[in-house]
């Protein structure tokens, strides 16, 4: 069973920056394809951004591209989300996810591909 944990939420000004962290045990992290999501009120849980297994790769949803970088250092088993120029639509609560199950090598974009979450942490911008 992985175990994800996120770190790293808080309030922040609009313009300003956060850097969230998830870190896994119980599994084999640099055999997991990982991805960030994010969940407002009321509102669907939406794909942020995802890493391949190695961090070469990356691949964001358009409304974060060049604000928002994904990378992995699996010598920490750890995974992290820099959020720069944070927007008031930013608020959500963010979760950090792997995919466990399967062996592609593809994107995966929806919440569904994904088997394990971390609790979530809340991320707040104030304009």
């Amino acid at each position: 069973q992985v175990q994800l944990v996120e770190s790293g939420g808080g309030l922040v000004q609009a313009g300003g920056s956060l850097r969230l962290s998830c870190t896994a045990s119980g599994g084999t992290f640099s055999s997991y394809r990982m991805g960030w999501f994010r969940q407002a009120p009321g509102k669907e849980r939406e794909f942020v951004a995802a890493v391949s297994r190695g961090g070469s790769a990356t691949y964001y949803a358009d409304s974060v591209k060049g604000r928002f970088t994904i990378s992995r250092d699996n010598a920490k088993n750890t995974v992290y989300l820099q959020m720069n120029s944070l927007k008031h639509e930013d608020t959500a609560d963010y979760y950090c996810a792997a995919v466990t199950r399967r062996w592609d090598t593809t994107f995966l974009l929806s919440p569904k591909d994904y088997d394990a979450w971390g609790q979530g942490t809340q991320v707040t911008v104030s304009s």
